[in-house]
């Protein structure tokens, strides 16, 4: 009986939820965890052992106003949103596990940057009508994104129009909406000249040795390496991308549904970031173009 009891201890041990804090819990602690995505330049990655980027930057300028110390708890991507908000923001994930009590959950994310903010995600039900979402609470936009190409200019007079590449090689990330778009427009026309990548930093490394004429990736991304670059020879696109669909998005954060007032006064310190010109600051640090989200855009016309 004894050892029936304790299994089921242990068993509730090890399947049980990690906790989502209150306000009041984070302020007493000290310390707020920013959720960040790892090795996600210009956003969120280490240089030197030190976490940079625009989200980090954002994440403690939130500690700063509330007196608190940054930690930043890392996101490694699962196959979906869903899965990051579930591993990271309400639940977490059965495999993280504290490493001083391993039969506990890390910690959450107090506050998960660089999530869509997007009212039909946001309210997104299943095959059987239930909420999606119904666990967190995605507010604060704080940045609006584009997608970009960057191409060679040895190689490329000008990208008037995407359907260039029915002729020149173009590197992708693999499984991106333009790695879908860019094998599925007009026709399929594009599809033998779309290179497909892990990651943005590869398709430009790729571009480098020319291997391909073009790269196609988020608005920041394409800066970032860019400067990198450092090479005039490399320029930025102004062409559209026809039949794409949504070619521009705003990004926000998430907290826990329970926790609405941690994500209520987060809320307050970056509007106030935002309006007073801060973040803006925060991209240009970054060699990065700045878009004010909808919301802030809608207000000032």
């Amino acid at each position: 009986m004894r050892i029936l009891v304790l299994l089921a201890v242990l068993t509730l041990s090890w399947t049980g939820t990690a906790q989502a804090r209150t306000f009041d819990d984070v302020i007493a602690s000290g310390v707020i965890y920013i959720g960040a995505y790892k090795n996600f330049p210009p956003y969120s990655f280490e240089s030197a052992g030190e976490p940079q980027g625009v989200d980090i930057e954002i994440g403690r300028r939130i500690a700063d106003a509330f007196g608190l110390q940054m930690k930043v708890h890392w996101i490694t991507p699962d196959e979906s949103l869903e899965d990051d908000l579930r591993n990271n923001v309400w639940k977490g994930h059965y495999l993280d596990k504290d490493e001083a009590n391993p039969l506990a959950r890390k910690h959450l994310a107090d506050v998960m940057m660089r999530v869509p903010y997007d009212r039909e995600y946001a309210f997104k039900r299943d095959d059987q009508g239930l909420l999606i979402n119904e666990q967190v609470v995605l507010f604060g936009p704080y940045q609006r994104e584009r997608w970009q190409v960057a191409f060679d200019s040895e190689k490329l007079d000008r990208v008037a129009t995407v359907a260039v590449f029915q002729y020149h090689p173009i590197g992708v990330e693999i499984d991106s909406l333009p790695a879908f778009y860019l094998t599925s427009a007009f026709g399929g026309r594009m599809r033998d000249n779309t290179v497909h990548f892990f990651n943005n930093s590869e398709a430009f490394a790729a571009m480098q040795a020319g291997k391909v004429d073009a790269v196609m990736g988020m608005r920041a991304e394409v800066d970032w390496q860019l400067g990198q670059l450092g090479n005039p020879r490399y320029k930025l696109a102004e062409n559209g991308f026809p039949t794409m669909g949504k070619q521009q998005w705003d990004i926000g954060m998430a907290v826990a549904q329970s926790y609405r007032q941690l994500g209520n006064e987060v809320e307050t310190v970056v509007d106030q970031l935002i309006r007073s010109g801060e973040v803006e600051k925060i991209y240009a640090s970054y060699n990065l173009r700045y878009e004010l989200p909808g919301l802030y855009q809608d207000v000032a016309q």
